[in-house]
């Protein structure tokens, strides 16, 4: 049965927040760059010169998973495991630092796809008129929003956790 209180120890649960932000926001950033890299693959085949433009749109949904990753490294941070003299933490307290971790970790891969959805679908503006790119990027630089607040979100939350 100790297995168990290990299971639901403070710091077991801290770092179940830490993967979950890493797992689910890169997860989000991998699929919605895949979804892009697509979609620009096909815009190169009609013209190699369009390489930058088309790079420079599907690097946009790779922000979720480097969100998750600060928020991740945050919670490690705090709990001590970076740095060499982790602390001993409470039930409570893991709970909260997984609670913090959700915002970037859900909102991380949802936008994160919708994102990469938004960069394919303007990839089709930059083969047709390359020099509208930065009308182009505004689309899928709105979902960017989203994925900034749940990032201010899961760091306020962070900020506020005693340890």
């Amino acid at each position: 049965m100790e297995w168990i209180s290990n299971l639901f120890s403070g710091t077991a649960l801290a770092l179940l927040g830490a993967v979950l932000a890493t797992f689910l926001a890169g997860t989000g950033s991998a699929k919605g760059v895949g979804i892009a890299g697509e979609a620009a693959a096909g815009v190169l085949t009609e013209d190699p010169g369009k390489f930058g433009q088309t790079l420079l749109l599907q690097a946009l949904p790779g922000t979720q998973g480097i969100y998750g990753f600060i928020i991740a490294f945050l919670i490690l941070l705090k709990i001590g495991i970076i740095g060499g003299n982790p602390v001993a933490i409470s039930t409570g307290t893991g709970f909260q630092l997984l609670l913090a971790s959700l915002p970037i970790s859900i909102v991380g891969l949802t936008s994160g796809i919708a994102q990469g959805r938004a960069s394919a679908a303007c990839m089709g503006v930059i083969a047709k008129r390359p020099e509208e790119i930065g009308k182009a990027m505004m689309y899928p630089a709105m979902v960017e929003t989203y994925a900034v607040l749940s990032l201010l979100i899961s760091f306020l939350m962070w900020m506020g956790i005693n340890v």
